[in-house]
């Protein structure tokens, strides 16, 4: 073998060694490479799985009552609800930023330790209840909503990395309870559940800009809520409600049931129950204004007319009788300044069956009331409705209607006698909009005129003689009923009430006042009547409120007053007549 040979093949061993060794590094090279790569892989997707995949997923499976349900942070701008303000832009309800604790059991350091500290911080919670969320299977539970700063900062000095928190949103109601019933409240997570709160929930929740905007009147509500729990407080009821309505476009501009609560804490059931719009009640003889309507709208009679209320009324196997009978026959004016059972009952005879139950159809009496909140009461009507259902339901028997209902029914006749629907919802453009002329018309102006004037006299010489206020010619109509307890009327428990307007030559609001099972005092020589129990509170309001109304007092003689034609067909006990009481 030559040299060249020995040389060729020592030169193919030395590059295939090379060559051989270059291919055992990029091999390693490769895998190397390859590890590092899996490696940011599993790093990059635990970072993912950290990041977005868990947290999301603790965002939308939240534990309340042991159970995961739905909770989308995309959702968190909702929860940000509107402002709802009063008439004049004071603030009934906003909602403020705050922070809530909740807790990744997965990596909570010391289950036990961190649910005795945290009983510490919030003493309402139990450590059963908090050990048991804490050594959970979740990645998130909730340990406590709407945080105060204090709390907050006591959370953090713990030094649990297991335990954090989110912003959210407390509703505040600066008013307090002032209006409870008509706002409403919500739930913790901003849901409303009740009042204008719930029939509102998608606005507040909304893309909105403008506040929402209540009739309510702060000022107005304050002295109608002082006036009513005043009453409830001097004859030991047990409740009531009132309200103050412009009788000229339906406006509340105050509405209180009691007893009230704290929207922040709605936790009195009883409380909650409001009483002026839900509850259904028989209104006794504030009923006698609209018998009294539609027999002078349907049958024209007289003032000087004569109801021989000498003896009850007696149809089949029932009787009408009168808490304090006449000894003498009664004319149109004296059987509603006196408040006649037996006259009223007549009155509804004359009318007839059909012509009241429409009546009573027209004013919204038969069907619930239209208003802008939910919790809305429907009433308890005759069914059937026979002849002896016309002559109890004439002086507020046997039919039973939310108080807001009767009121606004009273108002659609004193205002004129178009049909009025109340609403609690500020309408900007009210002012500028004409008279529509679909608006129903339930009386004659005439006939509207002449309850005015039978009002009016109800104040100046009948039971609501405690409701006058000098100066601002009020009219009014009392009303007393019997509860019925287990399916009979009981006399000790009633319901007192008064609707009062004002001023009566041209009615602008009507104020109403009533107190549930209220009992006599010495003061009032142990009367529980609509008279001596609410009537007092419907003058008090009225006095409190005309002013900053800008009703200016009128000081009228009494020979030159709205009830002052009337008068003249009073009688006295012996038949005489030009008396006056």
């Amino acid at each position: 073998m030559s040299d060249l040979m020995r040389y060729g093949k020592k030169k193919l061993r030395i590059e295939g060694s090379r060559r051989s060794a270059l291919d055992m590094a990029r091999g390693r090279l490769v895998l190397i490479s390859a590890i590092f790569s899996l490696a940011y892989i599993l790093i990059a997707a635990r970072v993912v799985d950290l990041s977005l995949i868990q947290g999301q997923l603790a965002n939308y499976h939240v534990a309340r009552g042991g159970q995961s349900v739905p909770f989308n942070l995309a959702d968190e701008e909702k929860l940000r609800r509107g402002d709802i303000v009063d008439r004049n832009g004071v603030l009934l309800a906003t909602s403020l930023e705050t922070e809530s604790l909740f807790a990744d059991p997965k990596i909570i350091i010391d289950p036990a330790g961190a649910a005795e500290a945290l009983v510490k911080i919030f003493p309402d919670l139990t450590y059963g209840d908090l050990l048991r969320k804490l050594q959970g299977n979740g990645r998130f539970t909730w340990i406590k909503r709407n945080l105060t700063p204090t709390e907050q900062s006591l959370i953090l000095a713990l030094g649990e990395p297991g335990l954090s928190f989110k912003t959210e949103y407390k509703r505040i109601y600066p008013q307090g309870d002032m209006a409870p019933h008509i706002v409403g409240f919500t739930n913790v997570d901003g849901k409303g559940l009740a009042g204008v709160e719930r029939s509102f929930d998608d606005y507040l929740s909304g893309d909105h800009v403008k506040p929402l905007q209540l009739t309510i009147d702060t000022r107005i509500q304050h002295i109608l809520l002082e006036n009513l729990t005043e009453a409830i407080a001097l004859f030991d009821g047990i409740g009531g409600a009132g309200v103050v309505m412009d009788v000229r476009n339906g406006e509340i501009l105050a509405a209180a049931s009691a007893p009230i609560f704290d929207p922040h804490s709605p936790k009195n059931k009883d409380a909650l129950f409001n009483h002026l719009t839900l509850g259904v009640y028989e209104m006794g003889s504030t009923f006698k204004i609209f018998s009294t309507a539609a027999l002078l709208e349907y049958e024209n009679i007289s003032m000087g007319h004569e109801f021989n209320t000498l003896e009850p009324l007696k149809r089949g196997r029932f009787r009408i009788s009168d808490y304090h009978p006449e000894k003498h026959k009664l004319t149109t004016p004296e059987v509603f300044m006196l408040s006649s059972n037996i006259g009223s009952a007549l009155m509804g005879e004359m009318v007839g069956t059909e012509r009241m139950k429409s009546f009573y159809a027209d004013l919204g009496l038969l069907s619930p009331l239209e208003l802008e909140i939910g919790e809305i009461g429907k009433p308890l009507v005759p069914s059937p409705w026979r002849d002896i259902s016309t002559l109890t339901a004439s002086y507020g028997h046997g039919i039973a209607v939310a108080p807001l209902q009767m009121v606004t029914a009273a108002s659609s006749i004193i205002n004129g006698g178009i049909l009025l629907k109340p609403t609690v919802i500020l309408d900007e453009n009210a002012a500028n909009k004409s008279q529509d002329s679909t608006e129903l018309r339930i009386v004659s102006p005439q006939t509207a005129h002449r309850m005015r004037q039978l009002l009016r006299l109800v104040v100046t010489d009948g039971t609501g003689k405690n409701a006058d206020v000098e100066g601002y010619r009020v009219g009014g109509k009392t009303g007393t009923s019997e509860k019925i307890v287990n399916g009979k009327y009981v006399s000790s428990k009633r319901l007192s009430s008064f609707v009062g307007f004002f001023p009566m030559d041209a009615p602008r609001y009507a104020v109403f006042v009533m107190v549930d099972e209220p009992k006599g005092t010495k003061k009032s020589f142990g009367y529980a009547t609509g008279g001596w129990v609410a009537a007092p509170a419907v003058g008090n309001i009225i006095g409190a409120m005309a002013p900053l109304l800008g009703v200016q007092p009128t000081h009228v003689p009494k020979e030159e007053d709205l009830a002052a034609p009337l008068r003249r067909y009073i009688a006295d006990k012996e038949g005489k007549h030009l008396v006056s009481y």
